[in-house]
């Protein structure tokens, strides 16, 4: 599954945010934006996943495996964010938390246990009755990371998600999301202003982003 991105131009109150930009992101590559604060890094994502506020316009396209996305809702997309926050219902413990994010084709005891063999498989089966408030920072990154990759994405998009994270625990949980991502051969595009979280030899497009050949907005 590959995620292409063609000559994508946002207009805010129809003024550009920036010049079309193309790329490709193949699958289990993660491709990388970065660029001063308010450039419309984050404002890119939004507009591949489908949540752009209505003051803003869109105009190019989005290819997941040469299929447009652009004219689907957001739900159906298939394309998982992951925010700087983690973003788990607090009321919900965390087996409950990684339940949520299933698909509705597991039903009944079957989504319990697809949730406790992920939090086996990342050896924190002992938090399963816990609550988001009891567990650490760094387990809860993980377990959002999870619940979003339960929901069996096509592609991901990476929205400053280490931002949060104190310098020890976000080079480990760097390192645990790329690895999630590639097991998975999942394309993924990562907003970030810090170029340590580049993966090793990962493509960077730096702004202005500017495509060769592209035309103007």
């Amino acid at each position: 599954m590959t995620l292409s991105v063609t000559n994508l131009c946002i207009r805010h109150d129809g003024i550009p945010l920036f010049q079309p930009v193309s790329f490709t992101v193949a699958p289990g590559e993660i491709v990388t934006l970065m660029g001063p604060s308010g450039c419309g890094k984050s404002t890119l994502l939004n507009a591949v996943a489908g949540h752009l506020a209505p003051e803003f316009s869109v105009s190019g396209n989005v290819f997941l495996h040469e299929e447009s996305v652009m004219a689907l809702k957001p739900n159906e997309r298939r394309i998982g964010l992951l925010f700087q926050d983690d973003l788990l219902f607090p009321h919900l413990n965390i087996l409950e938390n990684l339940m949520f994010g299933l698909p509705g084709d597991y039903q009944g005891k079957e989504r319990a246990k697809r949730a406790m063999q992920t939090l086996t498989a990342i050896e924190l089966q002992s938090l399963a009755h816990q609550m988001p408030v009891q567990i650490s920072g760094g387990q809860r990154a993980r377990v959002s990371l999870m619940r979003m990759l339960l929901s069996e994405p096509a592609a991901v998009l990476l929205d400053e998600p280490f931002n949060k994270l104190d310098k020890s625990l976000r080079t480990e949980f760097r390192h645990f999301v790329f690895e999630q991502i590639r097991k998975r051969q999942i394309p993924a595009i990562m907003v970030t202003h810090d170029s340590d979280d580049v993966p090793e030899k990962g493509a960077v497009l730096q702004w202005p982003w500017v495509s060769e050949g592209a035309d103007k907005c």
